[in-house]
């Protein structure tokens, strides 16, 4: 019997044991093509000797320093890698050990960031609906997962929520997409109106919304607006590339595609690549200096702040995808992995929409392609997608309760930056035969 407390009590999983490339083999044999990256971790595949080396000789050295203390060098020398590529204005990196550790750190900065400007009035945080920011209570009560937010509830403060940047469903039918760009962006200025001028004091967002609403970018327009609010009313800006980040989407940071800098920008997932537990915080000279030139110390901290080990996978991994340039590689191989999904999917009769950008890729279903009508939730069909699709060797990142938290399903893809074509066309093979299976008995029951 097993001791682990697994995340679903229902069941047994496979006992993974080895990595090659973009596939994970458990203990049968058995190969399984890594189409989502875990959730959207593992962007070198499972086997980079450089990073692995990198680990064993910082393991050799130092394994663990801590940060109140001590600097170390990996982690010194990835944060300067880090910023030399940043957006403009972002100055400092703050190491954590994963995403909702990132995005609590920024919800803290944020707050003593104007508690030090003289302005403790500002409280409130606003976010977006149909959004995911972590799983601490700080993180969670950011997000817009209701799902994941619903028991927990009387636990998390009370965050303003305003609408996603989802064009499929929400853009009208008469409107212009960058009029529907400025009408959901406007919602902030009007959110900040309500709860006071002087009384926010961020806005958090994903760039490209990850596993909640599967794969979903702004249009263009959306964040120039969303920074222009910002600025206007002393609101810092605190985007969440956590899932969408490190080059996933064709960008090293996502929001080099909407031509915007952040005050404050999160990372993590793709920074580690799944071979340690890492995140970071970035923000600007502006809001660094607020702290420095202040009370001088951050009030927040976690014991592996700057994990010396974890700092140098980091490093290695983010040097590997410079110096390869990966970036670009997920670019192209993201033209052709689009375009093979629409090849396949456009013309389904239960796929209402394809979206991304790079090598991040979402499918959402429905049942009924004019109205855009998804399944019942009782048909259970992003888990049955899931299952049926695992049997066949491939891993995929399914979600119920794409529309509102209970209705609505989507697959989520973000295989690995070094998948070759051939190896995309195999996993669109693996899905479309899982979409296939699970579908065409359905067409009977709906």
């Amino acid at each position: 019997m097993s001791h682990i407390f697994p995340r679903s009590c229902h069941g047994s999983r496979p006992v993974a044991v080895s990595g090659d490339g973009c596939f994970i083999i458990d203990q049968s044999g058995k190969c399984y093509f890594d189409g989502s990256g875990g959730a959207a971790v593992s962007c070198l595949g499972h086997s980079n000797p450089h990073v692995v080396e990198a680990i064993k000789e910082q393991l050799d050295s130092l394994a663990y320093a801590h940060t109140r203390f001590f600097t170390s060098l990996p982690a010194e020398e990835l944060a300067s890698l880090l910023i030399a590529h940043a957006p403009e204005g972002l100055e400092k990196v703050y190491l954590v050990s994963g995403g909702s550790e990132a995005v609590e750190s920024a919800i803290k900065l944020a707050r003593q960031y104007h508690v030090e400007r003289g302005e403790p009035q500002r409280r409130h945080v606003i976010a977006r609906r149909q959004s995911y920011h972590g799983n601490t209570l700080g993180a969670l009560a950011v997000g817009g997962n209701e799902w994941r937010r619903a028991q927990y509830a009387p636990l998390l403060v009370d965050v303003s929520h305003i609408a996603p940047c989802y064009e499929y469903m929400d853009r009208s039918a008469d409107e212009t997409v960058e009029d529907y760009g400025l009408r959901v962006a406007n919602e902030l200025e009007a959110e900040i109106l309500r709860l006071g001028k002087d009384a926010v004091m961020a806005f958090i967002a994903e760039p490209v919304v990850g596993a909640t609403l599967g794969a979903v970018p702004a249009v263009p327009g959306y964040f120039k607006r969303i920074r222009e609010i910002c600025n206007q009313y002393g609101v810092l800006l605190i985007l969440d590339e956590v899932m969408c980040g490190m080059g996933r989407t064709g960008y090293l940071y996502a929001c080099e595609a909407d031509e915007v800098s952040p005050d404050i920008l999160c990372i993590a997932k793709g920074l580690g690549a799944g071979f340690q537990p890492i995140g970071a915080m970035l923000c600007t000279g502006a809001v660094y200096d607020t702290i420095a030139k202040g009370s001088g110390f951050f009030q927040h901290g976690h014991t592996y702040l700057g994990h010396p080990v974890a700092a140098a996978a980091g490093r290695a991994v983010l040097k590997n995808i410079i110096d390869r340039d990966l970036v670009s590689q997920v670019r192209e191989r993201g033209r052709f992995l689009e375009r093979k999904l629409r090849e396949r999917f456009a013309a389904h009769p239960y796929v209402g929409d394809i979206r991304g950008r790079g090598l991040f890729w979402g499918i959402e279903f429905v049942q009924d392609r004019m109205g855009k009508e998804p399944f019942p939730p009782e048909v259970n069909l992003a888990n049955r997608l899931q299952k049926v699709a695992f049997e066949a060797g491939l891993l995929c990142y399914p979600m119920s309760g794409t529309r509102d938290g209970k209705n609505g399903d989507h697959m989520l893809l973000a295989p690995p930056f070094i998948a070759s074509e051939a190896e995309l066309l195999g996993m669109v093979d693996m899905l479309e035969k899982a979409i296939n299976s699970v579908l065409a008995p359905q067409t009977s029951k709906v």
